[in-house]
């Protein structure tokens, strides 16, 4: 795998993951808090935390690109999976 494909493999998961991990931790809208911020949504969340949002997507994907790249270098793929190839040999259909 070069360099650039494996920066783009990375970024890729990076923004899939951030939006699984965004929704989390949020616990009140700014209606809730009662200090909506003026042209902003009242809906939107008082305190987004966004440099741990950050940084937790940042190890996650790290995390998730290192099992890519162990089970990219060990060999397996998917036609190791038993269930995804067809029997092989003769096969006769029952007739009726």
């Amino acid at each position: 795998m070069s360099i650039a494909f494996g920066m783009a493999i990375y970024f890729m998961l990076w923004w899939i993951i951030l939006f699984a991990i965004l929704p989390f931790g949020l616990r009140r809208t700014q209606e809730e808090a009662g200090e909506v911020v003026p042209g902003s949504e009242p809906s939107a969340p008082d305190r987004p935390h966004f440099s741990r949002v950050i940084f937790l997507t940042t190890v996650v994907t790290t995390v998730v690109f290192a099992a890519y790249l162990g089970l990219r270098s060990s060999g397996y793929g998917l036609d190791d999976i038993p269930f995804l190839n067809p029997p092989t040999g003769s096969y006769s259909h029952p007739s009726n």
